[in-house]
């Protein structure tokens, strides 16, 4: 039993959210994020009415079915606010050097100048070690996974971009679709590869993706071979839902890095 509660009615105000016994800066870090990542121009974030230890409100949403029009648009948004930038790879937001979250679990920040040694060492490596511990990975699955890593602390596939201003946790449930475009909510927001993002939305499946991803284009072209590359994005993610949810994300964190081993260098 989660011991993170959402109160839509527990303050008048909004969004009432509490989590019993939250680490120490937990909703700090959201409210960083969030402040970070409304950018002139980018995709909108939940407005943050009140702050405490173990409780934050933000505004409430009111939601509305998505649409194609509203997809390009938030695609195109999310360009701006990736252009926006971070001080390094693995940067937290600026002004906040307290601890990071995804979910509930740690995130490790780094001030990194490559993508790939910060991707490898703080985004799917210590996530693949308690997956380990728990079983939601084998010893020979590991072994591949550390294979692919080995080629991504290596540079493989950087590609010289600088770190992008990163949601970090973007998966459907963050999207949230309103009158007036989409809002996103629970961050955790630091310095990272552009596409990093766009395969989360893939990974657990958002609503309009490819108008997401033209609205995305018509605003800042991906290089070529980005969707070959999204199982490499989607180590992270699939990594620390080893970590968490059982062994069938295991399956699919190999698979992924089974496909990154069949990537060609960037360089």
């Amino acid at each position: 039993m989660s011991d993170f509660v959402n109160s839509p009615g527990g303050d008048p105000r909004g969004f009432d959210k509490r989590r019993h016994g939250a680490p120490s800066g937990f909703f700090e870090a959201e409210a960083a994020g969030l402040v970070w990542l409304a950018v002139p121009g980018g995709v909108r974030t939940a407005q943050v009415i009140d702050l405490e230890p173990g409780h934050i409100v933000l505004e409430t949403i009111d939601e509305v079915p998505p649409a194609a029009a509203a997809a390009r648009a938030f695609g195109a948004q999310l360009s701006v606010t990736h252009s926006a930038g971070a001080a390094a790879f693995g940067a937290p937001p600026d002004n906040w050097s307290g601890p990071l979250f995804i979910g509930n679990r740690s995130l490790p920040a780094a001030y990194e100048d490559t993508w790939g040694a910060f991707y490898a060492r703080y985004r799917v490596l210590p996530y693949l070690d308690i997956a380990l511990d728990v079983g939601g990975v084998t010893a020979r699955q590991s072994e591949v996974v550390h294979a692919a890593c080995a080629r991504i602390e290596a540079g493989d596939f950087d590609d010289g971009a600088p770190a992008a201003r990163l949601h970090g946790d973007l998966w459907t449930g963050n999207v949230l679709w309103s009158a007036d475009g989409v809002v996103l909510i629970d961050p955790a927001a630091h310095g990272g590869h552009r596409e990093t993002d766009l395969a989360m939305l893939a990974l657990f499946g958002c609503p309009y993706l490819e108008e997401i991803t033209a609205g995305y284009e018509s605003a800042a072209p991906l290089r070529a071979g980005w969707r070959a590359r999204t199982p490499l994005h989607q180590l992270h993610p699939l990594a620390v839902h080893a970590a968490g949810h059982g062994a069938a994300y295991g399956r699919a964190l190999e698979q992924a890095a089974e496909a990154v081993l069949e990537l060609p260098n960037a360089r």
